[in-house]
């Protein structure tokens, strides 16, 4: 069962909101400017111009630039066939996802109404202050699905349909590409791939541990071959997932359960370089899941097949030793590809510039411009802080933002 943003809860969420929205005016001036909770949602067009961020543009050409992890949100409530869980609308029973529903509404500077139309005013509004030919690739998401291959209406938190992005993508072609998302257990699977692939989606988005997904099962087969066939890559999550609740199969974002894909000649991008929590080795230590990305990425075998994005490294709940691996194993720069996670890096108490300048990262002259940034830019913000972190005189790589190159590469008709 699924709802949209207006359930009878509605009244209770904003009293619930109301009363974090009084404990935070109780904070210290010192402690609101700490977590920084309210996106202003400024004018983009009033977006300061910054050295830091004309810097970060020197070698790379815009139209080459495709921020490869960008969600849509939205409630359904402008024909966009959007669903959401009714736990994100439940404050009293589910207390957490209605906050983390909230923190996803308001960093993407969307209100209780409309929140279709809004979304997608927001969004064009932001890429129009990018340079021309600058884009998005926006994400739909597919339902969880149970192993019989049928939709797990109970255990989705969150479904936006192919055919939606594909809209919105037509509909703006200067700024925004299409990522669809294909349960690999669907009786339709491959004829659905297939169609997307006729139809200008650059990749499929999965998130396992939330839709259902066991990348290792044989039951995703012959989705790999389709895709392989298509040289369609498969963007999937990597690790621990919190941002959303589904079927909880956390053991479905262990890195090595993409060999599988990989044998099957499927080009894997794992979303975030897998920054995040612990997965089980084939030895049964358990350990980061960093660990297991980059003891793929070590395997020669899967050069010109594996790939990380380095979308949400950023995040607080990121370890900063994590970042500064990524910016010194140089040797992996050919294989990473820039991605942000939009609308999260518009949600500021997830991101401390700060802290980033304490781990020796960031220059301290960089934090007030950064933070400023943030409050009126999230998609500049995220690329200039990437583009300005360093370590042992090392940084991401130019190529790693030129992402148009490697999501151009697919066939466009089925095979």
């Amino acid at each position: 069962m699924t709802t949209n943003c207006f359930s009878s809860g509605a009244p209770a969420r904003r009293r619930f909101l109301q009363l974090g929205a009084a404990g935070l005016a109780a904070l210290s001036p010192a402690a609101q400017a700490l977590f920084r909770l309210n996106n202003a949602c400024l004018n983009p067009q009033e977006t300061p111009a910054l050295a830091l961020e004309k810097a970060a543009w020197q070698g790379i050409d815009p139209a080459d630039w495709w921020d490869c992890h960008t969600h849509i949100v939205g409630s359904g409530d402008g024909g966009s066939g959007i669903t959401q869980t009714p736990e994100m609308h439940q404050p009293l029973r589910h207390p957490i996802q209605t906050l983390q529903h909230w923190a996803y509404a308001n960093a993407a500077c969307i209100p209780d109404s409309r929140q279709d139309q809004a979304f997608v005013e927001r969004l064009h509004a932001l890429m129009d202050t990018m340079p021309p030919g600058a884009k998005a690739m926006l994400y739909a998401f597919d339902r969880t699905h149970g192993a019989n291959g049928d939709p797990d209406h109970a255990n989705t938190a969150f479904f936006v349909p192919n055919e939606y992005a594909q809209r919105l993508a037509k509909a703006y072609p200067d700024r925004f590409e299409w990522v669809a998302s294909i349960h690999p257990y669907r009786a339709d699977c491959v004829e659905a791939l297939q169609h997307a692939a006729a139809n200008g989606a650059r990749a499929v988005k999965w998130l396992p541990p939330v839709m259902g997904i066991d990348p290792a099962s044989p039951q995703c087969d012959r989705f790999y071959r389709a895709a392989a066939a298509l040289n369609m890559p498969i963007i999937t999550h990597g690790g621990e997932e919190n941002a959303l609740h589904g079927a909880d199969q956390p053991l479905f974002g262990n890195p090595l359960r993409l060999r599988r894909a990989l044998e099957a000649g499927v080009r894997v991008v794992i979303a975030h370089c897998a920054t995040l929590g612990h997965d089980v080795d084939e030895d049964g230590r358990e350990v980061r899941s960093f660990d297991l990305f980059a003891k793929l990425m070590a395997d020669k075998q899967w050069q010109g097949r594996l790939f990380g994005d380095i979308s949400a490294i950023v995040l607080r709940n990121r370890d900063p030793e994590v970042v500064k691996t990524l910016l010194v194993e140089t040797g992996w720069h050919d294989r990473l590809l820039y991605g942000s996670d939009y609308p999260l890096t518009g949600i500021l108490p997830l991101i401390s510039v700060p802290a980033f300048a304490e781990a020796g990262l960031l220059p301290e002259t960089a934090v007030e411009p950064l933070q400023s940034l943030q409050d009126y830019h999230p998609f500049r913000f995220d690329f200039v802080l990437k583009r300005s972190l360093s370590w042992q005189g090392k940084r991401f790589a130019d190529r790693i933002f030129a992402t148009r190159p490697f999501f151009a590469a697919g066939k466009s008709t089925a095979a």
